[in-house]
């Protein structure tokens, strides 16, 4: 569903994706719901940023240096909006503007189901993803991102899912919240209209000369911090603020494959099942992601792997 082509019955293909991933739903669920660490993460609408925020701002939570890095870039057709085009759902956000770099993006060039791009057009995309105000969802690492999603809130699983799960976490959030200036605020509602995960929500102004005024207000269990609402207030009552604890992310896909088999309790299918102990190189990258995880989860990786030898192998590499 990344590209366009005239050899399968993409209509077929389509429903039968919506009917698996939004209408029977257990998979969605096991992929953004079970565990701490999840795949993906929303990163700032830099536009959104003030000059104060934009300083506390790391470049791997700039969707925009994401694209300055990387080694290889493609961008391809947005398989959520082009699923919901055959099944009469889609919106009218652009469909050739999700992003892939580096290793999977040499992949799927080669292979047909990305265009590369150059730096500069790149940056053209997300800027044409602000315009129609899009949220950036992608992996969650810091190193060697693989894809950056332009995601709207109708069409999109991980919004979908942040819609239906919110309170589970089903992505991670950036480190910034909107914050109402309930002076400037006049209940227009166009920030509520723009959320993707139905965050932002109009309640009374208890203003006893307007008893039907509204203001908004922030669902902060629910929201992700994109930044998408702030860009629609034409009053600049909508302002980010950090959050006061910072989002942890993983430093690269085995890190977070790792947290993840140990959060579910699979560390030991990922690493026999998938034969990595037949690598040297493999089981030296596993074993440096488990050494990088807090104490009690490194704890639970051993009690899952229940390996004399990966227990002696921890200790020794602890006390070198």
């Amino acid at each position: 569903m990344m590209r366009l082509r005239g050899d399968v019955d993409k209509k077929l293909l389509g429903e039968l994706y919506y009917q698996y991933m939004n209408v029977e739903e257990e998979f969605i669920k096991a992929l953004f719901v079970n565990g701490e660490t999840q795949l993906g993460r929303v990163y700032v609408n830099e536009p959104a940023l003030s000059e104060e925020n934009a300083l506390h701002v790391l470049d791997y939570e700039r969707a925009s240096e994401v694209i300055r890095s990387a080694s290889c870039r493609g961008v391809g057709v947005c398989y959520c909006r082009h699923k919901m085009e055959h099944v009469g759902r889609d919106c009218a956000a652009p469909k050739d503007i999700c992003m892939t770099f580096n290793s999977s993006a040499i992949s799927l060039t080669r292979n047909g189901y990305a265009r590369p791009v150059d730096v500069a057009e790149g940056l053209d995309l997300l800027q044409e993803a602000y315009e129609n105000n899009l949220v950036q969802f992608g992996e969650n690492v810091q190193r060697g991102v693989n894809f950056i999603c332009n995601c709207c809130g109708c069409c999109c699983e991980a919004m979908i899912a942040a819609r239906k799960f919110g309170l589970l976490h089903p992505v991670h959030t950036t480190n910034f919240l909107p914050e109402v200036d309930e002076a400037l605020c006049n209940g227009c509602g166009k920030c509520v209209a723009a959320c993707p995960v139905e965050a932002m929500g109009l309640v009374s102004a208890n203003d006893p000369r307007h008893p039907k005024q509204k203001k908004a207000r922030v669902d902060q269990e629910l929201c992700l911090g994109c930044g998408v609402c702030t860009r629609t207030c034409s009053l600049k009552g909508l302002a980010l603020r950090s959050r006061q604890e910072r989002v942890i992310t993983p430093v690269n896909s085995v890190h977070r494959v790792v947290l993840m088999a140990v959060e579910r309790g699979t560390l030991q299918n990922l690493i026999f099942d998938n034969q990595v102990l037949a690598s040297h190189r493999a089981l030296a990258a596993m074993l440096g992601a488990i050494l990088k995880m807090p104490p009690v989860k490194q704890a639970m990786a051993s009690q899952q792997i229940k390996s004399r030898y990966l227990l002696r192998l921890l200790e020794s590499l602890k006390l070198a």
